[in-house]
């Protein structure tokens, strides 16, 4: 079969690759028909993540139709079914999943060693995302083996399209949870830094789930304009202090909640601190550019909540915690538990509450993957979300 498959830094390639096959009894094989390119992936392309193997097939957001089932999956989910896909692999047994942390199962991870070493404990196993998560072949494919299958799956109605549907597996219920958890409440400002696909769901969340006002901060025209359609108030950060607008907009008090869509790649270099990170991240250093979770801390209103959707990977530098104390800030962040929220979402797209497509912009085959790592990455075409049909 045809996959995008990682060889290095910036070094993405559409390879011919063995087929998947069934190895456990709980295993599924999924023929993909649509794939998408995350923001996650480009933490690899960039190479900002440890665990990665030339060879390794990217992508955690996919979605297609079960083609082959193992005995374990005991007709929970039948040949013929179309599914999407979410990023997180769970078992569905464990004390996590049980309590609905589904990205935190303790099963899922077949390299669970790796990850006790560098987290302290493991987390799930992730498609397409580095062997600290299991080294599972990721969706950029034209096939995929899907373990624990009877409960990695979300089925989708058959009314639904592929364009409505794809985003439920990884980059809505994302932007959901990253709103569901700064617990929003009808007098709040959320302010949220990045307007990326996440950030665009997560602003539509946050308006969903009842804030009074939205914030979007970013710099890039195409997405500011994304945000300003669902109803944002934007702030360009290349042309105006992000500190003193959000100031301005909540009466000199700071928002109440605030949400980081950036994560790792913070691509602040006209600050101090911006610099700083860069130089430090050449040197390796600092593995992380957190200047995002810095400017929250700092414009926070005192009692307020943080909200870290955005991946960070490993270490960060000269952040004010001792603001964040005294403030007395809450701090929620994470992996997203898809599977918690996808009933739910799945119900609100079919009755048109919101359609995800609109996130769209560039829609290609596999081939034309590898460049369109690069068009993505570097904000080119006007590319906000890039989906690939294999």
């Amino acid at each position: 079969m045809r996959a995008l498959v990682w060889h290095g830094k910036e070094d993405i390639r559409c390879e011919t690759v063995p087929d998947p096959k069934i190895e456990e009894p709980r295993d599924a094989i999924v023929k993909v028909t649509s794939c998408a390119i995350c923001g996650s992936d480009l933490h690899l392309y960039d190479h900002f993540m440890i665990g990665m193997k030339k060879g390794d097939v990217m992508g955690h957001e996919f979605m297609g139709e079960v083609v082959d089932v193992g005995p374990g999956v005991n007709g929970r989910l039948k040949v013929g079914e179309r599914v999407v896909v979410p990023f997180t692999i769970i078992c569905g047994e464990c004390e996590q999943c049980r309590r609905g942390n589904f990205s935190l199962c303790e099963r899922s991870n077949r390299n669970k060693e790796k990850a006790d070493t560098v987290f302290g404990h493991t987390t799930a196993g992730l498609f397409g995302y580095t062997h600290l998560t299991g080294g599972y072949s990721g969706g950029q494919a034209e096939y995929v083996r899907v373990p624990f299958a009877d409960t990695t799956h979300i089925k989708v109605p058959e009314s639904l399209s592929d364009e409505q549907v794809l985003f439920l597996g990884d980059i809505f219920p994302t932007g959901w949870q990253a709103a569901a958890q700064a617990e929003i409440e009808p007098t709040d400002t959320v302010a949220v830094w990045g307007c990326g696909p996440v950030g665009q769901f997560t602003i539509r969340s946050a308006m969903m789930q009842g804030a009074r006002q939205v914030v979007a901060i970013d710099r890039v025209p195409e997405r500011l304009t994304m945000a300003e359609a669902a109803g944002a108030t934007t702030i360009n950060f290349d042309s105006e202090s992000v500190v003193e607008r959000l100031n301005d907009l909540t009466d000199g008090k700071g928002p109440e909640k605030c949400i980081d869509a950036v994560g790792m790649e913070s691509h602040v270099t006209s600050t101090v601190d911006g610099i700083y990170d860069r130089v430090k991240q050449a040197l390796m250093l600092e593995t992380d550019r957190p200047h995002v979770l810095r400017e929250m801390i700092y414009v926070c209103r005192p009692g307020g909540t943080l909200s870290i959707p955005g991946v960070y990977g490993g270490l960060i530098d000269k952040v004010p915690f001792g603001a964040a104390m005294n403030k007395g800030l809450t701090f929620r962040m994470g992996q997203t538990h898809v599977n918690r929220w996808t009933d739910d979402l799945t119900r609100r797209i079919e009755q048109g509450e919101i359609d995800p497509s609109f996130v769209i912009t560039h829609q290609c085959g596999l081939d034309d993957g590898p460049e369109m790592y690069k068009t993505f990455r570097d904000k080119e075409d006007g590319c906000i979300k890039v989906v690939l049909r294999p």
